[in-house]
């Protein structure tokens, strides 16, 4: 169930796997702490080609910015009992350091001479074939 658009900042916890559907499209999951204080884990999922690039360089410990539909799913854990969790459908995926390409859009950072970085960011449009159906996640 989609609850509502989220953006979200935090350290990766886990870093990136990349699994596949049964049509062989990437889906990229991830654990990400938004809490620096004590663990408040969110699931990351990632079903846009354009954010494999960034992906492919996320490890463990980088800081990330995410947008994307916050949504609660639940599993069954070993003793039986039925266990909640929020996970965050990813549309565009950030490095907070340096420049990069990221969900298509392309961010670039300048320094100017009182050293404060300033980002631009330049529209990208999305293509239906660039979505992948619910039912082909793989994890």
């Amino acid at each position: 169930m989609t609850l509502a658009k989220a953006t979200v900042s935090g350290t990766v916890y886990r870093a990136p796997e990349k699994r596949f559907t049964q049509n062989d499209i990437a889906v990229y999951g991830l654990t990400l702490n938004i809490d620096e204080r004590e663990e408040t884990l969110v699931r990351v999922i990632a079903k846009r080609k354009a954010l494999a690039d960034v992906l492919d360089s996320v490890q463990k410990g980088d800081r990330i910015l995410v947008d994307g539909r916050l949504q609660v799913a639940s599993s069954k854990a070993a003793d039986g009992s039925e266990r909640r969790y929020f996970e965050i459908d990813a549309n565009d995926i950030e490095l907070m350091s340096g420049s990069t390409s990221v969900g298509g859009n392309t961010a670039s950072a300048q320094t100017s001479s009182d050293d404060k970085e300033i980002v631009t960011f330049a529209e990208t449009d999305f293509s239906e074939d660039s979505l992948i159906d619910e039912d082909e996640i793989p994890f």
